[in-house]
């Protein structure tokens, strides 16, 4: 297999669920149209792949949506399977990606880290100003 035939494979089913998603086409009531598909990685053999799906929901909301997806897998494979030209189509597997809220949370510290520095140093050059 070429070299870049499994990166471009991951990037077109992640566009594809993404679609599919958006669109409303998955009907099951769990899965909402603020899940965000990250990324997909499929095996070298093209038997698998996992779809890891993150949103800004709760993470109970979250953990839902991606039992709704691997309920609605069957359905989410026949579809791509539809529109893509490969000779087999890998099994679907759904998880949730925590990265992407640790990644803001993280963000959100770091932030609150620099606020208090400023506060400290505003404060420090204030009283060795009055001395």
């Amino acid at each position: 297999m070429g070299q870049y035939r499994i990166p471009r494979l991951n990037d077109q089913l992640r566009d594809e669920i993404s679609q599919l998603i958006l669109r409303g086409e998955v009907k099951d009531p769990r899965v909402s149209t603020f899940l965000c598909i990250n990324r997909v990685e499929v095996t070298t053999d093209l038997s698998y792949a996992k779809v890891y799906v993150s949103s800004f929901l709760s993470d109970a909301q979250v953990s839902k949506g991606v039992d709704g997806l691997n309920a609605a897998a069957g359905f989410i494979q026949r579809e791509i399977a539809k529109k893509m030209r490969i000779r087999q189509f890998p099994k679907l597997t759904f998880l949730v990606d925590s990265g992407m809220k640790s990644g803001f949370k993280m963000v959100q510290k770091l932030n609150e880290l620099e606020r208090q520095q400023k506060e400290y140093e505003k404060e420090h050059t204030e009283s060795e100003s009055e001395q």
